[in-house]
């Protein structure tokens, strides 16, 4: 009775460990959003950086769409907050996301993100137009231990 006990109490600290809670929500991995684009981030460092690619189904462009370099950063928390970068390399546009990391009761993770895109313009008379804000939701694609 006493082994049984013992491995009980091992697997159950185990569980309540720093990062191994149910609720901690991981950015490395891959997602997908409300429309359809995936994005894959890779390993985030013990100052929170991180850098990925985005792949967007918005076509706002006659050129191929091809998977676009990002660079972000998160807060070490449990559901952290973030922001990231994404530098299209198809187009003369820039997008900033800045959100949040979410785990629901079920354990499923949410990126909760508002994004601001700038186009390029040929002129500062054109800048009203240059600058489009959103929002989107993202829901893991692939498990982050693949």
């Amino acid at each position: 009775m006493v082994p049984t006990t013992s491995l009980l109490l091992l697997l159950g600290l185990a569980l309540l460990a720093p990062g191994l809670s149910a609720d901690q929500c991981v950015l490395t991995g891959s997602w997908t959003n409300n429309l359809g684009s995936n994005m894959t981030i890779m390993a985030v460092n013990n100052n929170g950086e991180f850098a990925g690619t985005f792949h967007t189904a918005v076509l706002t462009t006659t050129k191929e769409i091809k998977a676009s370099p990002l660079v972000g950063i998160q807060h070490i928390k449990t559901q952290p907050t973030f922001g990231f970068t994404v530098n299209w390399n198809f187009t003369d546009s820039t997008t900033v996301f800045t959100g949040q990391c979410f785990v629901d009761e079920h354990g499923k993770e949410t990126l909760k993100t508002m994004w601001l895109l700038r186009s390029h313009v040929d002129s500062i008379k054109d800048d009203w137009k240059a600058t489009m804000v959103g929002t989107n939701n993202f829901t893991r694609l692939h498990t982050h231990l693949e």
